[in-house]
């Protein structure tokens, strides 16, 4: 909606300034050749872009359904049969409407005997190749992204999982040595109970010895 006003206020304007033009004096075979031009103009962008953009939507479609298609999804036939159908429709109503201007610009040529209108003709023929070949441009630009995605993605990949295990293994050996020092203090403190235990049991032996000869020494002697 917004572009179809912008493009109505621009022929507007040009339709004031053209008839501001005539009212100052201009020639009207200038006015007319002017105004001939800006509207070949705009009926050209209107060729390159209506029945272009929905031809190469629908093949957009198309392949869209093919990429379903190939990750499992189920998509009706009756798809692929509209889609294509569009995209017929809309490439014979784009070159039908080059061809037609360009052969109403050689017949118009032909009555006012204004050779330029040949050039003009000619151009609209040639432009009928424009769009294609923008799209073949686009789709190559778009393919080579595609694959130096597929190139370089994998790459970088690697490159961080040899990151992340790397630093994986850094962690592992850290608890490694953790666990090994957790050990060796245990061991420190097996050996010190250990030691603790012998040292409490002789002392408790060296108490029982002398509680028994201190027993001993007390108790009077025996009478016969």
């Amino acid at each position: 909606m917004g572009k179809l006003l912008a493009a109505a206020l621009a022929a507007a304007a040009l339709a004031g300034a053209l008839a501001l033009a005539y009212a100052v004096g201009a020639p009207p075979v200038v006015v007319l050749g002017t105004a001939a031009g800006v509207v070949g103009l705009l009926w050209l962008m209107v060729l390159l872009t209506v029945p272009w953009n929905l031809y190469f939507r629908a093949h957009s479609v198309l392949a869209e359904i093919a990429i379903s298609r190939g990750k499992g999804l189920e998509v009706s036939g009756k798809r692929d049969a509209e889609a294509a159908r569009i995209a017929r429709t809309t490439l014979r109503w784009a070159v039908a409407g080059h061809v037609v201007t360009a052969g109403l610009l050689v017949a118009l040529t032909a009555a006012t005997g204004n050779a330029a209108g040949y050039w003009f003709a000619g151009f609209f023929l040639v432009s009928t190749f424009f769009r294609p070949a923008g799209a073949y441009f686009t789709q190559l630009r778009r393919r080579l992204g595609v694959l130096l995605k597929d190139v370089t993605h994998p790459r970088d990949d690697v490159v961080e999982l040899r990151r992340q295990v790397a630093h994986l293994h850094a962690g592992t050996r850290a608890l490694e040595e953790k666990a090994e020092e957790q050990y060796r203090t245990v061991s420190e403190l097996r050996r010190s109970v250990d030691a603790l235990g012998v040292s409490v049991f002789a002392r408790a032996d060296e108490a029982d010895r002398r509680i028994a000869a201190r027993g001993a020494s007390s108790s009077p002697p025996s009478t016969a």
